[in-house]
């Protein structure tokens, strides 16, 4: 009974070695093809004879789901006006796959967006990605590539959009996700303007939803120094903070519009 027990032991190291093999293979080629597809991924856009950063891919399907968007989920914009040529970065919270449609209607140039890294090898998702200039992203927020590629892009006088919770929130509707690090150190590194948006209420089927424009932040008083992880923090806590204050500061014109109808309405 030993011997045969011995004897079946280099069949299972044999069949495991196999497994280990094809699942070695199967990786390769993925990678293969990623690497093909990678090649093929557009990130800088020239400027043309305007000094602006047009995608033309996007602005197709600005022209596409637009009206789509709207009439399903429709929005009030407040404080947004078009964000003049040059680099800007949009830093706002994050609901839905439609919060990206937000900041590219405050401009006709291109916006490149941070997106799952998985997402952009996914089968028509993936090309779209890959030829509107999105940036892959690790969710924690530790791919240095990520950072490279983005500070490409803002020193090339182009648009960057962030959402700082770094996925969808499901959880609250009043308080968001914990922030990831990084909006603040691209915004001084390049010396960058933020351009600060809140979605104030979750975006739901056929009903109105509030998003608010700050005016471009510019964390001038970060530039030209030596800064610590500490000071990134606390530029990173002020742009949180803007985020909740503009929410707060809408929530009260709204209220104050509602009291100025009742008193209307019962003179």
């Amino acid at each position: 009974m030993r011997e045969q027990g011995e004897a079946a032991a280099p069949n299972g190291e044999e069949t495991l070695s196999r497994a280990q093999k094809r699942e070695k293979k199967r990786e390769e080629k993925l990678k293969k093809r990623r690497e093909k597809k990678e090649k093929k991924r557009k990130l800088l856009f020239p400027a043309n004879k305007k000094g602006k950063h047009v995608m033309p891919l996007m602005n197709l399907l600005r022209v596409l789901f637009y009206p789509v968007h709207f009439l399903a989920y429709p929005y009030k914009m407040y404080g947004h006006k078009k964000a003049g040529k040059g680099a800007y970065i949009y830093f706002g919270n994050h609901y839905c796959i439609w919060d990206i449609f937000y900041p590219a209607r405050t401009t006709w140039e291109g916006v490149h967006f941070l997106m799952k890294d998985s997402l952009l090898y996914v089968p028509v998702v993936g090309y779209w990605a890959r030829h509107v200039g999105a940036i892959p992203a690790l969710r924690d927020g530790t791919d240095v590539r990520t950072l490279m590629d983005s500070m490409k892009v803002l020193k090339n006088g182009e648009k960057l959009s962030m959402f700082p919770e770094g996925t969808r929130n499901k959880v609250s509707d009043e308080e968001f996700l914990p922030f990831h690090g990084g909006a603040a150190l691209l915004a001084i590194k390049t010396q960058t303007p933020v351009i600060p948006f809140v979605i104030c209420n979750r975006p739901k089927l056929f009903h109105v939803t509030h998003v608010v424009f700050g005016e471009p932040m510019e964390l001038s008083e970060y530039y030209g120094r030596k800064l610590t992880q500490a000071d990134y923090d606390e530029a990173d806590e002020k742009l949180k903070n803007r985020l909740y204050e503009l929410r707060r500061e809408h929530r009260e014109m709204l209220e104050n519009k509602k009291k100025k109808k009742k008193s209307g309405t019962r003179a």
